[in-house]
């Protein structure tokens, strides 16, 4: 029995389907913290939305330490256990899905062994802390034939989609400009402490991979391959104070980083992150000129879509418009709520756990939509050129294997 989807103040229900009748999904998460609870409010959250689901996730078992950590964390997210031991969610055999959302230094070995193991594999972004080591997780998932994403959420924002189908339907024409901008404030203190994000080794890069992988990526997506950057960075605190070793410890990544990209198609733009622009909570900005129209989005007001058409009529009320991009034909939003009723940044990993669990029960493909490993190694490649452009002061190729 089905119902008939409407605009407006509907029950969005579809097909009527009995909850015995739906199988559930092993997930094992890998990091108790920020991700971790991200992602494992989006494993929750997905057959509530998403009504019925191909199946059930069924939250085995999360990873962490300090084990009185990763203890409360599995009774507040809802897993059946935990552990201190990332290889007990790669051995367990009731999970199908390894999730991880640690810090970069560890992504590349679970997620190879995962993919040894026939486990389906999330991994956060940036996918590796440098191209040769995302090679390695890319060979592995083709080498293993395991479903994989590489979590570029942003791709998954409604209007993101919409913008990426307005382009694929020509309504740009040819492309001439992609301009994006990704700001945050919260190291400017100079008495913030060394972390992580800030060791090179843990890390790969700072501004660059925590905050520009996310607009490489969506230059990529929206716009196409790049071809070659040109980059400057600065680290404008040298040095910071570690809790851990209680002592001053130099600080080896970016804080902030500028890049003027040219793609495949002929088209150019600009990419610039920053985590030292006081009043930038989490500003994520796009702009892409064409031939026959503009389009912007930016992430703080994420259901919004601005749009300019160049032939639009009548002439006098031609201009940017915003599209509020929440009616059921906008992409995802057949099952979200009724229109103008908006989501937000958590509800972009309802939307992974959804084409993760689709990719692997339906066959529902991932690409171009949904970012793979693929996707993480290209984009890690880029990344180091960027990097090896800003050392050496030239252009530098964007070459992939």
């Amino acid at each position: 029995m089905t119902e008939e989807k409407k605009v407006g103040f509907v029950a969005m229900t579809s097909e009527k389907k009995a909850v015995e009748s739906i199988p559930e999904i092993g997930v094992g998460m890998i990091g108790h913290a920020f991700m971790g609870k991200a992602h494992s409010n989006g494993w929750k959250q997905m057959p509530y939305i998403f009504w019925p689901p191909a199946a059930i996730p069924k939250l085995i078992k999360i990873c962490g330490i300090p084990e009185s950590d990763v203890a409360e964390a599995s009774r507040r997210f809802g897993y059946e256990g935990y552990t201190t031991d990332w290889k007990e969610i790669i051995n367990d055999d009731k999970i199908q899905i390894v999730d991880n959302g640690t810090p970069n230094y560890l992504h590349a070995e679970p997620a190879i062994e995962a993919a040894k193991a026939g486990k389906h594999v999330i991994s956060e972004k940036p996918i590796a802390r440098n191209a040769a080591e995302a090679k390695t997780m890319r060979d592995a998932v083709k080498k293993y034939n395991v479903k994989n994403i590489c979590n570029y959420n942003y791709r998954m924002v409604p209007a993101v989609v919409l913008a990426k189908n307005l382009i694929e339907d020509g309504k740009l024409g040819k492309l001439f400009h992609f301009r994006a901008r990704y700001l945050q404030e919260w190291i400017i203190d100079p008495e913030f402490p060394m972390i992580w994000r800030l060791r090179k080794a843990e890390c790969g890069s700072g501004a660059l991979g925590d905050l520009g992988s996310h607009i490489i990526d969506l230059g990529r997506f929206l716009c196409g391959e790049f071809k070659a950057v040109s980059a400057v960075a600065r680290t404008f605190i040298k040095e910071r104070y570690s809790d851990e070793s209680g002592k001053k410890e130099k600080v080896d990544v970016d804080d902030a980083v500028a890049a003027a990209v040219e793609f495949e198609n002929g088209a150019i733009g600009t990419i610039e992150a920053s985590r030292f622009c006081p009043g930038r909570k989490n500003f994520n900005a796009i702009e892409i000129n064409g031939e026959k129209g503009s389009i912007w989005w930016d992430l703080e007001n994420m259901n919004n879509l601005h749009v300019y058409w160049r032939d639009e009529e009548p002439e006098a009320t031609r201009g940017f418009h915003c599209i509020n991009v929440t009616e059921s034909y906008h992409p995802y939003y057949d099952q979200w709520w009724p229109h103008g009723h908006i989501i937000g940044w958590e509800n972009t990993f309802v939307h992974t756990a959804l084409n993760m669990v689709n990719a692997i029960m339906l066959g529902t493909p991932l690409e171009p939509y949904v970012a793979t490993f693929e996707d993480g190694y290209r984009n890690a490649v880029i990344c180091d050129a960027i990097i090896k452009s800003a050392e050496t002061g030239r252009k530098e190729l964007c070459i992939f294997e």
